[in-house]
């Protein structure tokens, strides 16, 4: 398909000019466009098509960027970076040094908020729509948030901030859920044109200046008003947070998207826009699974996505799926929890299997963590399977309803370290560093997929709380078993010893590995010959085993795909330094700034974090030091 109308956008104002009847074929255009691209580069998908129209809509009647449109999670904006100047980049999609597959203030002017964590849209316009009547400016703001994001607490703050705040700003609820599929057609559009006009607006307002000094009267018009929305739409909760609601409209229908915005942007205060959209729109194979065309990979788009003829590797959240069936089968008080990632985390088939015993909370972290605090109060042994990007939004719950009481809730932390394409906003970084620091708190890295399951085996056990982090993607390939044992608690292994003596030259090197950067750390010992401890634990930490190894060593070298600053490296020099271990210390692991998207290979080479970079580091480090480098520090 070519795109003629599409190929002379280059901004919104280009847009502004076209005829309804040109939007309708640049909205064909724009979907052709995005399968084609995403289909070169992997990426979202299903939620981008549901997307086209409303997009158009949007920058055709607002004045984008002097008009802010936040857009909550974000995943959804690829017909906005293509119409706002990006097309011709969409090939670097997600890729080093391309453009990110979410909004970033850093990358357009049109990108008026970053966002890629959900329920944080109708905070941040709410705050840009008080700026903006702080400083005298005439602008609106508009938040466009799912109705899988509205189910936040977070968003439920925003709606009852704003409604009182009287701020000029529009929210948009894009309801995708087929679930909730209101009747959307000619009855419907002109109910949402009346609802958003300015008569009604001003007779509604007019009957409350009239009637407020007649209590009975004004109670009854107020309530006959909300009833009679409520016979056709279900928008009486939003009229109590304050909001002038209009919808339910259909999100694919630019001859009902458009007037109905054009009518709420000429009207003063809190409004709020419903529209129900279909993922995968306009592309039947996204529209019939729009799950699996959720973050496909490369595909042809004539044919779909085709599952290889041979499996691969397990990845670790496979292996947490198995596990969860495996463990939930032989104790019947496992209890397992998701806010809202079923597939990403692997408990399709748990919830089959388990129904009774499967809950997914919705996009709701923290009341995820205190749900399962509930349910280990009463001898249920739940487990929270979260990403570690989504438990930070969870933190204090996880320190005063779990942490506190000491209650044996398992983290089963999926995506630890970096994920590549999704960049900064979901790598999982910093849970070493933000969950070591709690008491009561263990945390085990487990190295490879047998020692993953053994590790999640281990902590649904204890009878504290445990985390057992893992990263996305396969391991180094160790079948992980069915069995359901243990590893000794707080204990690590030796995997290499030195072969040389320290007259050969070169200090005595060992190296301290945590999670799957065991295998990397392995490669890198055989080429500087250097012993090599699996740590499993960074807390409690094999105090014994690192005195041991630092006794018999000239320097050690800590690995690990967390931030450094206190990270697992940390914890071993607290331990060095409280057993009055005077020796040199090597910390690798992600330095004190965000990785950006790329390939997750790259990035960790990039970051020396791969075979030949802890090699290099520790031979630019201790390569040209006198065998007893100790001597040195003790001097």
């Amino acid at each position: 398909m070519k795109h003629p109308i599409l190929e002379s956008i280059a901004s919104p104002a280009d847009l502004r000019k076209l005829s309804r009847v040109e939007l309708k074929q640049l909205a064909a255009e724009l979907r052709d466009f995005v399968v084609q691209s995403v289909s070169q580069t992997g990426g979202h998908l299903s939620s981008n098509l549901g997307t086209v129209e409303l997009t158009i809509a949007l920058h055709h009647v607002f004045n984008t960027p002097h008009d802010r449109l936040v857009w909550d999670v974000g995943h959804q904006t690829y017909p906005h970076k293509i119409l706002t100047g990006r097309r011709e980049r969409m090939g670097t999609l997600r890729q080093l040094g391309g453009i990110s597959g979410f909004p970033r203030r850093d990358e357009s002017e049109y990108d008026a908020f970053g966002t890629a964590h959900s329920s944080t849209s109708i905070s941040a316009a709410l705050g840009m729509a008080v700026a903006a009547k702080l400083k005298g400016e005439d602008r609106k703001a508009v938040a466009i948030i799912g109705d899988g994001a509205m189910s936040a607490g977070m968003a439920f703050e925003a709606l009852n901030n704003g409604g009182v705040s009287q701020a000029d700003m529009l929210v948009v609820l894009n309801d995708n859920d087929m679930s909730i599929s209101p009747p959307v057609g000619a009855l419907n559009r002109h109910l949402a044109r009346l609802m958003s006009g300015k008569f009604y607006a001003a007779a509604r307002d007019t009957a409350k200046s009239v009637l407020k000094n007649a209590p009975p009267l004004f109670e009854l018009a107020r309530r006959f008003e909300e009833h009679a929305k409520g016979m056709v739409v279900p928008g009486t909760i939003f009229e109590e947070f304050g909001f002038n609601y209009v919808g339910p409209i259909d999100g694919h229908d630019l001859d009902s998207l458009i007037p109905t915005l054009e009518n709420l942007r000429q009207l003063k205060g809190p409004q709020f826009l419903h529209v129900v959209t279909k993922k995968g729109y306009g592309y039947k194979l996204a529209e019939a699974d729009p799950v699996n065309y959720h973050g496909p990979g490369k595909f042809d788009p004539a044919v779909g996505i085709v599952k290889p003829a041979t499996p691969g590797k397990p990845t670790f959240t496979q292996v947490f799926g198995n596990w969860l069936c495996d463990m939930a089968a032989a104790d019947e008080r496992l209890v397992g929890i998701t806010p809202a990632m079923r597939e990403g985390s692997g408990m399709v088939e748990f919830e089959k299997r388990f129904p009774k015993r499967y809950h997914d909370v919705g996009i709701a972290e923290q009341h995820a963590v205190t749900f399962a605090a509930g349910l280990a109060c009463e001898g249920i042994k739940p487990v929270v399977a979260i990403y570690s990007t989504f438990l930070q939004r969870a933190y204090d719950q996880l320190i005063h309803d779990v942490a506190i009481q000491n209650l044996p809730v398992v983290f089963a932390l999926d995506r630890a370290g970096l994920v590549g394409a999704d960049g900064a906003t979901h790598a999982g970084n910093y849970d070493i560093a933000y969950l070591r620091c709690i008491p009561n708190m263990s945390v085990l890295t487990p190295a490879d997929e047998r020692e993953c399951r053994a590790a999640l085996t281990t902590a649904f056990r204890q009878d504290h709380p445990v985390s057992v982090r893992y990263p996305r993607g396969a391991g180094a390939g160790v079948a992980a078993g069915t069995d359901l044992g243990e590893l000794p608690f707080g204990k690590g292994e030796l995997r290499r010893s030195i072969t040389r003596a320290v007259a050969q030259g070169g200090p005595r090197v060992a190296i301290l590995a945590f999670g799957t950067l065991l295998y990397p750390a392995l490669a890198a010992a055989e080429k500087v010959d250097a012993t090599v401890a699996n740590m499993r634990f960074v807390k409690p930490l094999d105090v014994d085993l690192v005195t041991e190894l630092a006794n018999s060593h000239d320097v050690i070298v800590t690995v690990e795909d967390g931030c450094v600053m206190g990270g697992a490296g940390s914890a071993v020099q607290e331990a060095l330094a409280a057993a009055g271990i005077l020796i040199p210390v090597l910390t690798l692991g992600l330095p004190d700034e965000f990785i950006e998207h790329g390939d997750p290979v790259k990035l960790m080479a990039a970051c020396g974090l791969d075979a030949t970079g802890i090699e290099q580091s520790i031979l630019k480090r201790f390569g040209a030091r006198p065998a007893l480098v100790r001597s040195a520090v003790n001097q």
